[in-house]
């Protein structure tokens, strides 16, 4: 048997030793813990060590050590099913350099966890089976306690009614932040709150059961825009995309959101709001027109994009 088969195979049984679900007990996820551990295959064991790594240093990894080649289109596979459960067992960190980096940033990195390291250091040990009884033993506190670092670095939004909730860390969710505590206490005074998404938790917050009264029910919530506000004085209610890197109300977007709230009894005001004049700038020339722009550096001004009317519906 070949030293890079040898190498996969005690990786997946340690896999399976550190109790993982059926679903990661395969060829992938062990790549993926032998790569954070730079664990290529003529290494010993006591030789790991616990470089950061990122989904795509994985995949080239992986080929190039074990010769296990991936189509680029399985980076997600990657991600979501076998990294997010190795951070979420507390085998591997996620972001350990920058807990506040963004979700989605593609920066993103992950790391072996120090008591994995530890364990994995004396596979084929005498010592292995106490440590591996011993991590077991506190494998969910450790879990906690990384938890809890990444709670931290989470953005704390107080909603109208008193209500808290935290979204995860980065530029997209502070900009959400501002929609809510700057944009609507301006332009919405008084308003609702209807939805805010996250980057972390999509449904950070959603008032369904009010949209519904409003004549919307959707079978796919992933096309609702970031920011949903009601003004129940006017009966209008603010469409609002969190533009950091993608997502302003182009031609299409306008489209999508229309569809989407045709039956809408409320009137629709469609924003895109910016975190800065330079975020704007890149953007501007696609912004649809009948739509309105709001920039969170300048929070006491709007840009109206034609039109009959400046901010409401048509």
């Amino acid at each position: 048997m070949s030293q890079q088969n040898v190498k996969l195979q005690q990786m997946q049984e340690i896999i399976i030793n550190l109790g993982m679900p059926r679903a990661q007990q395969n060829e992938r996820t062990a790549l993926c813990l032998l790569c954070l551990l730079d664990m290529t295959p003529s290494k010993s064991w006591n030789q790991a060590t616990n470089p950061l790594v990122g989904i795509t240093p994985i995949m080239d990894w992986s080929r190039i050590h074990y010769g296990k080649s991936y189509a680029p289109n399985t980076r997600e596979t990657f991600r979501r099913q076998s990294m997010h459960q190795l951070v979420d067992a507390g085998i591997c960190l996620y972001n350990p350099d920058m807990p506040a980096r963004a979700v989605n940033s593609p920066h993103a990195v992950y790391q072996i966890a120090p008591d994995v390291l530890e364990l994995v250091r004396h596979y084929e040990t005498n010592r292995y089976d106490y440590l591996l009884n011993t991590y077991l033993r506190s494998r969910q506190t450790l879990s906690q306690k990384y938890a809890q670092e990444r709670e931290m670095a989470m953005i704390p939004l107080t909603l109208p009614d008193g209500a808290n909730i935290r979204l995860s860390a980065g530029a997209h969710s502070q900009l959400i932040k501002d929609i809510i505590e700057q944009f609507g206490a301006r332009y919405v005074p008084g308003g609702k709150l209807v939805y805010v998404g996250d980057t972390g938790d999509k449904f950070g917050f959603f008032d369904e059961v009010f949209l519904k009264s409003l004549g919307v029910c959707l079978d796919n919530h992933g096309k609702l825009p970031d920011v949903i506000l009601y003004n129940q004085e006017r009966n209008w209610l603010f469409l609002i995309e969190s533009v950091t890197s993608h997502g302003p109300v182009d031609h299409k977007r306008y489209s999508e959101l229309t569809i989407l709230f045709g039956k809408c009894t409320a009137g629709l005001v469609f924003v895109s709001a910016f975190p800065d004049s330079r975020t704007y700038a890149k953007y501007s020339s696609v912004i649809a027109w009948e739509t309105e722009c709001w920039i969170a550096d300048a929070p006491t001004h709007m840009i109206h994009f034609n039109g009959s009317r400046f901010l409401g519906p048509y």
